[in-house]
C-alpha cells in the first residue's frame, strides 16, 4: 500500500494506493460527507477490485485530510476530485479510470465522470434525497451519467431509492445506507460489474 498526498486547489488531497499485480484499470473510491475511506462498503469493494486486477485509490478530499468534519461545497469536492483523477491517470500510464464512492463520494463520481473522462461509475448508498425529503431529488447528476454505471443499494436506505436508467443500473440489497449488512453480496456486485464494464476496454 502506498499513499500520496496530491495538492488540489482547495489543499491536501490523500489517495491510498492498493495496487493489482497486473492491473488493467483504475477504481478511485470516494467517501461519504462525514466519513472516511475506511467504511466497510468501500474497504471490501477495494478488496475485491484488486482481486479483479483493479488498481484502487482509495481518495481522501481535502476537507478530511485537513481535519474538518463538514463537507466543503461540491464545487469544492468535484475540482479536488479531478486533480486527483490527472495525478492518477499520469501515474498509471493512462490506464480506464473508473470513478466511485459512497454516498457524498457517489455523487462526485457522477458530477465528474464525464470531466474526468471516466469509463464507468461505481456508486454505493447513492443518496437520491435526504431523508424525509424525497422532493430534494438528485436523481439528475445519475442521469447525466453517460458511461456505464452500477448503483448498489440498501433496500432500506433512508436516503431514498434511485431510478434505474439507459446507463445505470441499480441493484438492491438487504440493508440501509452503511450497506454493512450484507459486504458479501456488495464484494460479489462490484467485481462481477468491473469485469463486464471493463472487458472493452482490456
Amino acid at each position: 500500500m502506498t499513499t500520496l498526498e496530491i495538492d488540489t486547489d482547495h489543499g491536501l488531497a490523500r489517495a491510498e494506493l492498493h495496487c493489482a499485480k497486473d492491473g488493467v484499470a483504475v477504481l478511485m473510491l470516494g467517501h461519504g460527507a462525514g466519513g472516511g475511506i475506511g467504511a466497510k462498503d468501500l474497504v471490501v469493494v477495494a478488496r475485491a477490485a484488486k482481486d479483479a486486477g483493479v488498481h484502487v485509490a482509495l481518495v481522501e478530499q481535502p476537507y478530511r485530510v485537513a481535519g474538518r468534519r463538514a463537507p466543503a461545497p461540491a464545487n469544492q469536492l468535484d475540482s479536488a476530485w479531478l486533480t486527483v483523477a490527472d495525478e492518477l491517470s499520469a501515474r498509471f500510464d493512462d490506464l480506464p479510470l473508473v470513478f466511485g464512492g459512497r454516498s457524498s463520494g457517489a455523487r462526485v463520481a457522477c458530477r465528474t465522470a464525464s470531466a474526468g473522462q471516466a469509463v464507468a461509475v461505481l456508486c454505493l448508498a447513492f443518496p437520491e434525497h435526504p431523508p424525509g425529503r424525497p422532493e430534494k431529488t438528485r436523481q439528475p447528476e445519475l442521469d447525466a451519467v453517460e458511461v456505464p454505471a452500477l448503483v448498489i443499494q440498501g433496500e432500506r436506505d433512508p436516503f431514498g431509492r434511485p431510478s434505474p436508467g439507459p446507463h445505470h443500473e441499480v441493484l438492491l440489497i438487504p440493508g440501509d445506507h452503511n450497506l454493512s449488512a450484507d459486504l458479501d453480496a456488495v464484494s460479489r456486485a462490484a467485481a462481477e460489474w468491473l469485469e463486464r464494464v471493463l472487458r472493452p476496454h482490456l
